[in-house]
């Protein structure tokens, strides 16, 4: 494992993978197969099924290039070997109460593997550095493009 790098659980890691996987050997072939069929079929400039393909190969060899650079820049994280589960770092699911006491869970993952309507925020957005370190009871301010509001953590888990 990587000291450096951006931070990945290993459920977001193993999607990259299969991503990646899945348009290497799934996508691409099948794209390869199409464009020889269409460039046997004669002219090549008016031939949709030949430049569609072309142009699809090029953006699956563009998401494979960007995946296999983001795979080896990160570094995997499991959140169960956190050796402070006192405090929210990665990979930490915190429940937040706000001053009307409207509570909000969050974990705290990878920025690829971000999805704020599910909960999981990245590690670089406003919200999860505005938490880093904090303990159960403290009060953080976030500051949003709608303007600042403050969360007490409640809890803090890393199930």
């Amino acid at each position: 494992m990587k000291d450096s790098g951006d931070p990945i659980t290993p459920l977001g890691m193993a999607a990259l993978k299969a991503r990646y996987d899945h348009l290497l050997g799934t996508e691409r072939p099948e794209i390869v197969e199409i464009v020889s069929w269409a460039a046997g079929n004669g002219d090549r400039s008016e031939n949709g099924d030949y430049l569609y393909g072309r142009k699809r190969m090029r953006e699956i060899d563009r998401e494979l290039a960007h995946l296999a650079r983001r795979m080896k820049s990160l570094r995997v994280v499991d959140p169960c070997e956190q050796p402070n589960k006192a405090r929210v770092y990665f990979g930490a699911t915190v429940t937040l109460a706000d001053e009307d006491d409207a509570e909000m869970i969050v974990t705290i993952v990878g920025d690829d593997e971000q999805d704020a309507s599910n909960g999981r925020i990245g590690w670089n957005a406003p919200m999860s550095r505005a938490l880093r370190g904090a303990e159960i009871g403290d009060l953080r301010t976030v500051r949003l493009p709608s303007g600042a509001k403050e969360w007490e953590i409640v809890a803090i888990d890393y199930a």
